[in-house]
């Protein structure tokens, strides 16, 4: 078979809460070669950041591949999209009409790794640890609507919520959420190194030099019990340094199937090429794109100088100039195929107009032009990332409003820079937790976000937010995550720029592409079989 790009189409679901039950599936190839799936994605336990993979302080797409294939969680998400559905569960679903109470019954027989017992009390340990801990990654907030953990017998759980939380099975299904071992988790601080002790479909074996994972290995659990139909026995994760590498061990045989993240010309190169056997899968994504403003700063601290940054970008130049027909231009934190998404921005900036941010820095007394350093990421999110910031200095200092400096940090310094504030401004991604708008909201914008943003908005946090999750008919909450929307859009703390598409490679043997990534850029290697190719 010649090579050739397969497009797939994606729906969001609408959540409902309802009370659900899946059947229990096993399978597996039966085959011995592993296969082998090469990611950019760097594992490194470091003196900032000694445990990588332990669930209570994970929170990055990377680290979050890993742990999906091996620690188990009550909910998961489905293939394609929807409302999540039981994994380690039997049957989970609100109790009350509040959506303030929600019940779990586990699955009879389910088993950790190591062959011992999954209990209820074993999900009230892993779910109480994550929020004790309170891990510097902030990941644990995704929990923070739970107020106790009871347990009934061995199998049943019962979450009592602080308040109507309508998103909560999608933050069942997440990672953080994940059961672990306790006999090899303590409860008070995080596990260092780079074991996983779970349910999973998979048992992690990890290859590491210097510090860092550079090869992971997923064989098979003999004791998973869940929803999953696991299609491999044995899997390979392999890490490179660059998209050109990962790109030439798929060439040459090296790995059968190429991930995140692949440079915009690998991609355009792929889809243009029918001279071999590989196949390109383009499927929808809700990948984000943005700029973080560090509103204290002196340089930003004025409402002004955001505002007029938001009139002078130019967001479908820089698209079309970086990233062609792989991303679209993005006018809110939530992308335009969620529900509740609104073209904010685009309603209060328009089209890119220079002389309205000449008036507005003007009236508000500020010299031109305004000096600003933005800072991005080198190794983290793409070849693309310094092409995109050297077409935002352009734009911004075409205006001859800004002077702009553009300075690039490897990811294990950039992250912890960002959070304590060393940075102006500097650009993030943001692979949602799950396909809510709740999730391209309040993670930047409620207390304990990740970003450690000083902005607050108390109406945004004490109002809007609890509103909205009050709603199981997520169109029904649209009114009060417009308001949101659009209250960002006027302060401006971060500034949208892009949303991406998704994309994965693989040899033509290989069979389950279509499904081994979900809308949230998750990996589900568990789809992944190897059949014959030609």
């Amino acid at each position: 078979m010649n090579r050739k790009t397969l497009v797939l189409a994606a729906v969001v679901g609408l959540l409902a809460p309802v009370l659900a039950g899946c059947g229990d599936t096993d399978g597996g190839s039966g085959d011995s070669d592993a296969i082998v799936v090469g990611t950019t994605d760097r594992f490194t336990a470091s003196e900032d950041d000694p445990a990588p993979i332990d669930p209570a302080s994970a929170y990055d797409v990377g680290t979050w591949n890993v742990l999906r294939q091996t620690v188990q969680t009550l909910m998961i998400q489905p293939r394609g999209a929807g409302e999540p559905v039981p994994e380690a569960a039997e049957s989970c679903g609100f109790t009350d009409a509040g959506n303030e109470r929600y019940r779990c019954t586990l699955r009879k027989g389910l088993k950790f790794a190591n062959g011992d017992p999954v209990t209820a009390e074993d999900v009230k340990y892993s779910i109480d640890r994550a929020l004790a801990i309170k891990a510097d990654s902030e990941v644990y907030a995704l929990l923070s609507t739970i107020d106790t953990v009871e347990t009934q017998g061995d199998r049943e759980v019962i979450f009592h919520l602080k308040s109507a939380d309508a998103t909560f099975p999608y933050k069942l299904s997440t990672p953080v959420a994940g059961i672990v071992h306790p006999d090899s988790y303590a409860k008070d601080k995080l596990r260092d190194g780079f074991e996983v002790d779970g349910s999973g479909p998979y048992v992690l074996e990890a290859e590491v030099d210097k510090g860092e994972m550079v090869r992971a290995t997923f064989t098979k659990n003999p004791h998973y019990k869940g929803s999953l139909k696991v299609n491999s026995d044995k899997l390979q994760m392999v890490s490179f340094a660059d998209p050109d590498a990962m790109g030439d061990a798929l060439e040459h045989d090296d790995i059968d199937v190429m991930t995140r993240t692949m440079s915009p010309d690998q991609i355009d190169e792929l889809a243009g090429n029918a001279e071999d056997d590989i196949d390109l899968v383009e499927m929808p994504g809700l990948e984000i794109r943005y700029l973080v403003f560090n509103t204290d700063a002196p340089a930003v601290k004025s409402k002004a100088v955001r505002q007029a940054m938001a009139h002078t970008v130019d967001r479908g130049a820089l698209v079309s100039s970086v990233y062609g027909s792989q991303a679209e231009p993005l006018y809110s934190l939530v992308p335009a195929t969620v529900t509740g998404h609104s073209n904010s921005f685009f309603n209060q900036y328009g089209d890119p107009d220079p002389a309205k941010a000449r008036e507005l820095l003007e009236d508000a007394g500020i010299s031109t032009p305004v000096e600003l350093t933005l800072h991005y990421n080198t190794d983290h999110y793409g070849p693309g990332t310094k092409a995109e910031f050297e077409q935002l200095k352009k734009q911004l200092d075409a205006s001859g409003l800004f002077r702009i400096d553009i300075k690039g940090h490897p990811w294990s310094t950039y992250r912890p820079a960002g959070q304590e504030g060393e940075y102006d401004v500097y650009g993030m991604g943001w692979f949602p937790d799950f396909p809510d708008a709740d999730n391209f909201l309040a993670p930047f914008l409620d207390e304990n976000n990740f970003l450690r943003s000083p902005y607050a908005n108390d109406k945004i946090r004490d109002d809007l937010i609890p509103a909205s999750r009050r709603q199981a008919d997520r169109l029904a909450a649209a009114g009060s995550l417009t308001d949101i929307q659009d209250i960002v859009a006027d302060d401006v703390p971060v500034l949208p720029l892009w949303q991406g598409k998704q994309y994965l490679a693989a040899h033509d043997d290989i069979t389950g592409t279509a499904y081994s990534l979900n809308s949230s850029a998750t990996l589900q290697l568990w789809e992944l079989g190897r059949g014959v190719d030609g």
